[in-house]
């Protein structure tokens, strides 16, 4: 049990005291200085003990704070009165830790004295109300905004997203507050519309955190990372193909909202091509030549664990070369195909599992807006219809959310027959298990993720699915 005194006069210290005593998580002993009745509650508990005399007066004051309190609390009306009780408080003991209600911007320097702005804490208050604003928690941890809540808007790329999905590097999202309970969290738990995020984190993370979570449709590679990364491989790479990557990975940097694109060059040889790769270094790009490491799943893999990349690009060779790496990454891929990146019209969606699909429906949305794409899924599950409706569903109530538009077509065909030989479409493609399990064997079977390969001279876009 700690002794605490409270000098208290005036209503705000009256509705202290009353909210102390409500409190049913407290058992200290609390001594209370008031000189006007008006001060105390009319509640009376045991652990409380009421003085009535005029805190100023040093001779009276004095039994007080010779006692052993472990704080004392200043809450009155008046600067004088704040000001005479503290300097008698002092005179006596220069130890005690004094926490003091300031409503007049006083100036104490004392490293044992809390000052508490009555004007920075009701304007905080008031702040918090506003739309967009960030709401700190000020009375808990270090109050320096480690600890804070984020509403996620209608728009967000969060929405339809799971936890494990995001990239959470200084901060974490502990719980979700939804129809007024706290659902803790967990690597499936997905993100709704309205959702509060409870995070918590470095103060300057979780303040671009917040900015990225209001941002509305249009901010992939978010919330995997803010760059793209493309990695060349010069002892295995020719000039052509290292031209296509290269160019396709510049293109897309210039249409979607990464913050920087970072070129990894391994194994240089001098030529024309490696000129020119080093030309195109600039605040935007970054141009980094390794002239040691010869692994490129092992450069790749320092340098994704050192920069904020939320996207990778790569050539089909390459993907097949790496596909575990690049699977274990949990980081979205996108796959460039043969026929130029300019070329692309359509964002298509082949899948015989909705499940997988709608997990990922919102960067479907979001990279089909920034990339100018119109959306079609192909619905082809012919073994069981409620869950092709059920995806049909899902990407129509998506469409209206997001006001963009989606063709849905019923296939009784397989589809992948039709877009083989297209030039003009992006395949979005779930990153999950089936995509490491497919082989030779697979052409036999009808389901779209795991025949993937079918649209190997396309572009495709590989999401990674939550653990």
């Amino acid at each position: 049990m700690k002794k605490i005194l409270i000098i208290a006069d005036g209503i705000l210290a009256k509705h202290f005291l009353e909210r102390v005593m409500n409190s049913t998580s407290t058992d200290n002993s609390y001594d209370v200085v008031a000189y006007r009745d008006k001060t105390v509650p009319t509640k009376k508990l045991e652990n409380f003990l009421f003085y009535k005399f005029d805190p100023t007066s040093f001779e009276k004051l004095s039994p007080f704070v010779l006692r052993d309190y472990y704080q004392i609390m200043i809450i009155v009306s008046k600067k004088i009165d704040a000001m005479g009780a503290y300097n008698n408080i002092r005179t006596l003991n220069k130890e005690v830790q004094i926490v003091l209600l300031d409503r007049w911007e006083l100036n104490i320097e004392d490293n044992r004295l809390e000052i508490l702005g009555s004007r920075d804490v009701l304007s905080s208050r008031f702040v918090d109300f506003l739309p967009d604003m960030p709401v700190i928690a000020q009375n808990v941890g270090l109050g320096a905004g480690e600890i804070m809540e984020i509403r996620v808007p209608i728009g967000s790329s969060y929405v339809y997203r799971h936890i494990a999905s995001i990239a959470q590097k200084k901060w974490r999202i502990s719980g979700i507050f939804r129809a007024n309970s706290l659902i803790l969290s967990r690597p499936t738990l997905m993100i709704q519309p309205n959702d509060v995020l409870l995070v918590v984190g470095d103060p300057n993370v979780l303040q671009s955190v917040y900015k990225s979570i209001k941002r509305e449709l249009g901010q992939f590679p978010a919330p995997f990372g803010s760059s793209i990364y493309c990695l060349v491989d010069m002892l295995y790479m020719s000039s052509k193909e290292i031209d296509r990557l290269v160019n396709d990975a510049l293109l897309l940097h210039s249409k979607i909202s990464s913050n920087k694109l970072h070129v990894k060059i391994i194994n240089p040889t001098y030529s024309n091509t490696f000129e020119k790769l080093k030309s195109y270094n600039n605040k935007h790009i970054s141009i980094e030549i390794d002239y040691y490491n010869r692994d490129a799943s092992s450069v790749m893999k320092t340098d994704l664990s050192e920069k904020d990349i939320g996207l990778i690009v790569v050539s089909n060779r390459f993907f097949m070369n790496n596909i575990d790496y690049l699977y274990e990454s949990k980081l979205p891929v996108f796959k460039i195909g043969a026929w130029g990146f300019s070329s692309l019209k359509e964002g298509v969606v082949l899948s015989s599992n909705s499940e997988d699909i709608e997990k990922e429906s919102a960067v479907i949305f979001d990279i089909s807006a920034q990339l100018d794409l119109d959306i079609k899924l192909y619905s082809f599950n012919p073994d069981n219809s409620m869950h092709k409706n059920s995806l049909a569903e899902h990407f129509d109530n998506l469409s209206k959310l997001f006001n963009q538009k989606v063709e849905i077509i019923n296939s009784k065909s397989n589809p992948l027959l039709k877009l083989r030989n297209r030039d003009d479409v992006l395949q979005f493609v779930p990153f999950n298990n089936k995509i490491m399990e497919s082989n030779m064997f697979s052409i036999f079977s009808t389901d779209m993720e795991k025949l993937y390969f079918k649209l190997s001279n396309s572009y495709q876009l590989f999401i990674p699915m939550q653990v």
